[in-house]
């Protein structure tokens, strides 16, 4: 397959809010940690408790993302950031993040639904007769747990993670490492659809890779970006391919 000019060999998409509703699985999980954990002591609504998780855990992402903390700092203060806010004393903040954070990762790998769109464009793409990665910084015992709850382990062909090398999107390393994985050797022929501009696009074109920026928000269905293409609808990302025959 072309894609902008390019040969294809091999497809890698990002798994979360890129096939799998990860926001949506995430408020459920964290409104049953609110009922679980009594958190109304603490925050006046399930929505506030949502609002402080977020807020610290997208800037912990942020960090992770860019090597600037590890993976177990993140477990624990996304927990327990919010709870010290409120004026709980910081030996039952971090009692208590310890003990939800398992709990979390299983409700939201059990609360996972797939996208409108995500199950026709890998059928598509496979259709089409392109090999299908998963590349995801996501934990190894969650992203596993997440694809056999919405079938996805049935119809990709491989899965690499971040966790396996300890370097995360955008940093080339990942994806070099993806290829030798998957057994690839063109960065050329590689295409990477993913939700971030910097984690998966940033980090596909800096590895000499070719991107699609998946963007719900957008008010029309493909437009153009530097480099590479954006859509806000799944389901058409199979038409910016041709057969180069």
């Amino acid at each position: 397959m072309i894609y902008d000019g390019q040969d294809i060999d091999m497809v890698w998409i990002d798994l979360d809010d890129t096939l799998i509703d990860f926001k949506g699985a995430s408020r459920q999980a964290l409104r049953q940690i609110y009922a679980d954990e009594r958190l109304d002591r603490f925050f006046p609504s399930p929505k506030a408790w949502e609002t402080s998780y977020e807020k610290h855990n997208y800037h912990l992402w942020q960090l992770y993302s860019g090597a600037q903390v590890d993976q177990a700092t993140l477990r624990m203060e996304r927990f327990r950031l919010p709870l010290t806010e409120t004026d709980v004393a910081d030996e039952i903040a971090r009692a208590m993040s310890t003990r939800m954070d398992p709990v979390y990762l299983g409700y939201l790998a059990e609360a996972s639904v797939l996208l409108p769109g995500a199950m026709p464009l890998i059928e598509s793409l496979k259709g089409m007769g392109l090999p299908i990665g998963i590349l995801s910084n996501g934990f190894t015992e969650v992203q596993e747990h997440k694809l056999r709850v919405t079938g996805l382990d049935k119809v990709i062909d491989i899965m690499v993670l971040s966790d396996e090398i300890g370097i995360n999107k955008p940093n080339v390393a990942l994806f070099d490492h993806a290829m030798k994985r998957a057994g690839q050797s063109v960065p050329s022929a590689q295409l990477m659809i993913g939700d971030n501009a910097t984690t998966d696009i940033a980090g596909a074109i800096s590895a000499g890779w070719n991107a699609i920026l998946y963007d719900r928000s957008l008010p029309l269905l493909h437009t153009r970006g530097k480099g590479y293409h954006m859509v806000s609808d799944l389901e058409h990302i199979p038409f910016l391919l041709s057969h180069n025959d």
